[in-house]
């Protein structure tokens, strides 16, 4: 039989345990980063997979944001739906997926909304309303403009709530406008 005689040297036991720890602990933060920074590639792909749907509450709030900032919503989808709008010089496969917005307490409206191509937008009159699932690109129409390309289109019923509102109470019309 063997027997072992040894000496605990209590400063050593506790070095051993402490550099064990710390080693643990970095393993796990190397880790936790690692899942943190992959998770945020992933995100980001996810989020601009997701649809975002826009409701009458936001609409103008979102077509102003990604008017003024075009290149932050590349790439972004979005749902809505609104009434098929057109003006002479649009290509054939455009039109303005337009909604009424009110400027004034007497219900006068402007038509606002974002401008969409579609190869088979020739089927769709001028007033019919409809649903739409679509990516934002960055297209040229008078200048830099972001162009929503439909990527599903359905018709629907005018909606009880048609009007929409200015994006918020430091809204100026242009003189164009009024």
């Amino acid at each position: 039989m063997f027997v072992f005689n040894f000496k605990i040297n209590g400063s050593k036991v506790f070095k051993t345990i402490f550099l064990s720890m710390i080693i643990i602990l970095l393993i796990i933060l190397g880790i936790v980063i690692f899942k943190i920074l992959s998770g945020a590639k992933n995100n980001s792909n996810s989020y601009q997979n997701n649809v975002n749907t826009i409701s009458t509450t936001n609409y103008t709030n979102v077509l102003k944001a990604v008017h003024d900032n075009i290149d932050n919503y590349i790439g972004t989808k979005i749902k809505f739906t609104g009434y098929v709008y057109r003006v002479l010089d649009l290509k054939d496969t455009q039109f303005v997926l337009a909604r009424d917005m009110i400027i004034s307490s007497n219900y006068q409206t402007v038509i606002v909304g974002f401008l969409c191509e579609y190869e088979k937008a020739k089927d769709f009159q001028d007033n019919t309303w409809v649903e739409i699932t679509g990516e934002i690109t960055k297209g040229n129409y008078h200048g830099d403009m972001p162009i929503v390309k439909i990527i599903s289109i359905n018709k629907v019923d005018k909606p009880n709530d048609e009007y929409v509102y200015p994006p918020d109470e430091n809204y100026i019309p242009t003189n164009g406008i009024v």
